[in-house]
């Protein structure tokens, strides 16, 4: 049990069984709740539910104790993860926890964090403890751990989906509100689907693997598991960026959410498979439906295209020479210690050694796979694909019996993602049975993460057009804000917006007409100021704010700021900060950096 300051306690009945950042922040903020009662809530959560093998280092308060001491040293209003717990799957290194990769024998102590671990952690997020995985990372059902194997969050009976299973399902059950999986075949969308969660697949190298047991270094992703896309996205944007000692790490930037000018659907029938096979192609053109209606109300061009190709990317993964890269790396320790692998792991893992990936091998595989990445990019120019994110699921039962063909089922809409360098975010579209969740997959190529962020809102949203989510506003008698400055999300001034009753809708960005302009204020502050010619497209958060609170927030913004119209790309305009002209002689211009995050990271 936690304790209040008054001496009251708080029960795990008393905390939301689905925890998300804005909740939590909010209970924070108001005082209301500790981040050390959420964490002994969290432990004895975790304890109750220990006979779902979700973790391998159990939480614990010893353990956490220390993350929640150096809160006192972060303020709420500057750390965007002040007091936030997440999981770490037992491939990716937090300090002075064993990392095992699902294999106790291979189990080491790291003296540093990985990376991204390091960047949560910075940004005030608290680590609770390290999750079960498929062993290696090879796998994505989520049996393949001597740890055992975790159990669905909904339907014990069934798969948690893997390799990232434990990770999935410590969200599920709300022991955490985000967690860290890997993604190299699926292990970061899989799990999600069969949890009801949201799992966000950045670009290759858009987080940092370093510190990350490698599965296929070339391919490997860190992901996130959340309950809500604008969960997954304020993590993503604490993790992403270059790290200089990550040789995999590169500069993606993930612009604002925007919709595509394209969907591509499969043509034709797909396959579908296990005890449910019926039920998910069911649910399958049920989430076709709804797509193609939200696509024709936002005038979204909806074209059906022939999935072959991804589908020969994909066995290049599993069929091809790519299996030798897990055994370069994981290879030497098998050798050395024959036997002590899960036996279908070790099974796979060996066969990267055949004869018949030899060196040429790579190569033509590498060409083949770099013409599909060319047909890939210009099937995709401005456009996201839409697929279910499994074509079924099975019983544990049934997985235990059949490993191989089970496996590699649920790998058939997921394999090709990274081999083809795609961006991708898995998010539910409904259930195919009672607790039985569906999902969808949208892809883009690696720069426009911004378009599968806005078509997955978009889709989310059920079928609502622009006229009609401004047609809500109005009946509800708010407004929407473009803000560009402090007060976005993770700023000082968010608690303003959160006073004033406002909530976050979406990252937008203006027509390209505005500059902005650094003013020589303390804190520095934000100008946005619309151009008659030039100009650039500066990127916003539009917020919904009641009507009867928009007054006094207005009047209460000083001067050369103000709220006027801002024009949005799409030629929209909203209410939202703007600045005098005559602010611009004694503040420094900022415009080519296109964006206040760049001006002041957080």
């Amino acid at each position: 049990m936690g304790e209040r300051i008054d001496g009251e306690r708080i029960s795990s009945d008393e905390l939301e069984k689905e925890l998300t950042l804005s909740y939590l922040r909010e209970k924070y903020e108001a005082g209301t709740l500790s981040p050390q009662e959420v964490m002994a809530t969290i432990v004895e959560r975790s304890i109750a539910d220990a006979d779902m093998n979700i973790w391998i280092t159990q939480p614990t308060m010893d353990a956490i104790q220390p993350y929640l001491d150096r809160l006192s040293s972060l303020s709420l209003a500057d750390a965007p993860l002040w007091g936030i717990p997440f999981a770490i799957k037992d491939n990716i290194d937090l300090a002075g926890v064993p990392t095992t990769a699902g294999c106790v024998e291979y189990t080491f102590t790291p003296d540093e964090h990985a990376g991204v671990v390091e960047r949560l952690i910075a940004a005030g997020a608290i680590p609770v403890g390290k999750t079960n995985l498929d062993q290696f990372a090879t796998g994505l059902v989520g049996a393949r751990s001597p740890y055992g194997d975790a159990h669905n969050a909904l339907r014990p009976e069934l798969i948690s989906g893997g390799s990232s299973s434990g990770s999935a399902v410590s969200v599920a059950r709300g022991q955490v509100v985000f967690s860290l999986g890997t993604d190299t075949a699926g292990s970061g969308r899989v799990p999600a689907a069969l949890n009801r969660l949201v799992g966000y697949k950045p670009s290759l190298g858009a987080w940092p693997t370093k510190g990350v047991v490698p599965a296929c270094a070339s391919l490997d992703c860190v992901t996130v598991f959340a309950h809500s896309l604008t969960d997954a996205l304020v993590v993503d944007s604490v993790a992403r960026g270059i790290h200089a000692e990550d040789p995999w790490s590169r500069n993606v930037v993930r612009k604002p959410a925007g919709l595509p000018k394209r969907v591509c659907l499969p043509a034709g029938e797909l396959d579908f498979y296990g005890p449910y096979a019926a039920e998910y192609r069911i649910a399958w053109l049920r989430a076709v439906e709804q797509v193609r209606e939200v696509s024709r109300r936002e005038g979204i061009l909806i074209e059906e295209v022939d999935v072959e190709l991804f589908a020969q990317a994909a066995a290049i993964l599993y069929e091809g020479p790519w299996v030798a890269e897990r055994w370069a790396d994981i290879g030497p320790f098998i050798e050395a210690n024959p036997g002590v692998a899960y036996p279908v792991t070790e099974k796979i893992l060996r066969s990267g050694a055949a004869g018949e990936y030899d060196a040429a091998s790579v190569f033509v595989a590498m060409h083949k796979l770099q013409q599909y990445k060319l047909e890939a990019r210009k099937l995709l120019q401005n456009a996201v694909l839409v697929m279910p994110t499994c074509g079924g699921t099975w019983t544990r039962e049934q997985v235990l019996a059949d490993p191989i063909s089970t496996n590699r089922d649920m790998g058939r809409y997921t394999n090709h993602c990274n081999l083809l360098d795609l961006c991708a975010v898995a998010v539910p579209a409904g259930d195919a049975a009672p607790e039985t969740p569906f999902g969808i997959t949208l892809f883009a190529v690696a720069e426009e993460e911004g378009l599968i962020c806005g078509a997955a809102e978009l889709f989310a949203a059920g079928a609502e057009s622009k006229s009609s989510r401004a047609d809500s506003a109005a009946a509800a008698q708010t407004t929407l804000v473009a803000v560009c400055g402090l007060h976005m999300r993770g700023y000082p001034l968010e608690k303003q917006m959160q006073g004033c009753g406002a909530r976050f809708i979406r990252e937008d960005e203006s027509a390209a007409k505005y500059s902005l302009v650094k003013l020589p204020t303390s804190p520095a502050k934000p100008g946005m100021i619309k151009q008659q010619q030039g100009g650039a497209a500066i990127q916003l958060e539009i917020w919904e704010m009641p009507l009867e609170a928009f007054g006094g927030f207005v009047a209460a913004i000083p001067a050369p700021l103000g709220i006027g119209k801002v024009e949005l790309r799409d030629g929209t305009e909203v209410p939202g900060f703007v600045c005098e002209a005559y602010a611009a002689e004694d503040a420094e211009d900022v415009t080519a950096l296109r964006s206040w995050r760049n001006v002041v990271p957080l």
